[in-house]
C-alpha cells in the first residue's frame, strides 16, 4: 500500500514540475504600447490667413519708387493700402507659426509630450492660458529665430521699400506732372478706406505651399540664428500656435480659441495707427508727389515698423519718427509741407 502512495506522489511531483517548466517557457505578457502622437494640425483658415499676409507683403515690398505718372502712383497706393489690420496681424502670427514648425528640435520636443493624453491636455491648457509658456519648451530659441525671420525680416524689407518711396516724393518733384493736383481726391481717400476694410485672399500656390510646410511635407525658404528669450508678444503667440499644432490641438475645430491666443493688442494698435495716419495724410495731400509721401511713410514704412517691433527687432522709427494720429491733420499738413520745401 505504501508503494502505491509513493508512486502516486512521484507522479504528482512530476506533473507539478512539468507545469512549472511549461509556465516558464510561455511568452511574457507584452507591455502596453503607447498610442501614436496625433498628426500635426493647423487650421486651414489660419493657413489661408498666412497666405493672405504673404500676398500683401510680397506685392507691397515690390513697389518701385520710380514713378512716371500719377496713374502709377495711384496703383501703388492701392497696393500699399490694401490690408485689413486685424487680418494682417493674424496672418503674420499664423505665418510665424508655420515658420516655427520648420524647426525639427522644437517639433520633436513638443511631440514627445503628445502621446500621453493627460500630459497633452495639461500642455494645451497651459498654452491657451499663457502663451508665454511656449518659450520654455526645448528648441524654442531656434524656432523663435525662424519666427523673427518670417515677419520681422519681411517687415524690414517693407520699411526699406517705404523709405525709398518716401525719398521719391522729393526726387519726383523734378518732373512737372508730379506737381499737378490729384483728381478725385475724395474718391481716392474713400478707396483707401474701403481697401483697408476688405480681407485679402492669398494665392492658391502659396496656400498649398504653406499647408505642406505646416505638416512637415514641405519647407519654407527661411534660415535664421537662434534667438534667446525674452521674446516679443507676437513671437510668443506664433510659438504657442505652433506648439498647439504639434499637439494636434490647432485644427479648424479650435479656430475660435486660436484666434484668442493670437490676439496681440500692441501690434494691433500700431497697425490701426498706421491706417489713421495714412487717411489723415491723404486728406490733406493735393499734388501727386504728396501722395507718394503718404504711400512711402504711412502705407509702407509705418506698417513695416509695426511688424519689426512686433518681432522684437530694433525700432526703425528712432531714425525716422512715425507721425502720431492724435495730433490731428495739422501734423500731416506739416509733413507734406516739408516735402514741398525740401
Amino acid at each position: 500500500m505504501s508503494s502505491a502512495f509513493s508512486f502516486r506522489g512521484a507522479l504528482t511531483a512530476f506533473a507539478l514540475i512539468s507545469a512549472a517548466a511549461l509556465t516558464g517557457c510561455a511568452d511574457p505578457k507584452p507591455e502596453p504600447v503607447a498610442p501614436p502622437p496625433p498628426p500635426v494640425a493647423l487650421a486651414p483658415s489660419l493657413i489661408e490667413q498666412a497666405s493672405a499676409y504673404r500676398y500683401y507683403m510680397s506685392r507691397s515690398s515690390a513697389i518701385s519708387p520710380a514713378f512716371d505718372d500719377g496713374a502709377e502712383i495711384a496703383d501703388s497706393l492701392k497696393t500699399g493700402a490694401a490690408y485689413e489690420p486685424v487680418q494682417l496681424l493674424k496672418g503674420a502670427v499664423a505665418y510665424g507659426a508655420v515658420a516655427a514648425l520648420q524647426d525639427p528640435e522644437f517639433v520633436a520636443a513638443v511631440r514627445s509630450y503628445s502621446t500621453n493624453p493627460e500630459t497633452r491636455t495639461k500642455m494645451f491648457a497651459d498654452l491657451v492660458a499663457d502663451p508665454t509658456y511656449a518659450a520654455s519648451l526645448p528648441g524654442a530659441s531656434k524656432a523663435a529665430g525662424l519666427v523673427v525671420a518670417a515677419y520681422g525680416a519681411e517687415g524690414q524689407r517693407l520699411f526699406e521699400t517705404g523709405s525709398a518711396v518716401k525719398q521719391a516724393a522729393y526726387d519726383v518733384q523734378k518732373a512737372k506732372w508730379s506737381k499737378a493736383e490729384v483728381e478725385n481726391r475724395a474718391l481716392r481717400l474713400s478707396q483707401a478706406k474701403a481697401l483697408s476694410a476688405t480681407p485679402i485672399v492669398g494665392e492658391i500656390e502659396e496656400t498649398a505651399r504653406l499647408q505642406q510646410a505646416a505638416i512637415g511635407a514641405g519647407v519654407l525658404d527661411l534660415t535664421a540664428a537662434p534667438v534667446e528669450p525674452p521674446y516679443s508678444r507676437m513671437v510668443l503667440r506664433s510659438l504657442a500656435v505652433a506648439a498647439l499644432a504639434v499637439l494636434g490641438e490647432a485644427g479648424e475645430n479650435r479656430a475660435d480659441l486660436l484666434t484668442a491666443v493670437m490676439v496681440e493688442p500692441t501690434s494691433a494698435s500700431c497697425l490701426n495707427m498706421a491706417k489713421l495716419n495714412l487717411y489723415q495724410c491723404l486728406a490733406v495731400s493735393k499734388p501727386h508727389y504728396e501722395d507718394v509721401f503718404c504711400l512711402g511713410q504711412h502705407a509702407l514704412m509705418d506698417t513695416g515698423q509695426c511688424l519689426m517691433k512686433g518681432a522684437g527687432l530694433a525700432d526703425p522709427a528712432k531714425a525716422t519718427p512715425m507721425q502720431v494720429a492724435e495730433t490731428g491733420a495739422s501734423a500731416e499738413t506739416a509733413a507734406v509741407s516739408a516735402v514741398k520745401t525740401r
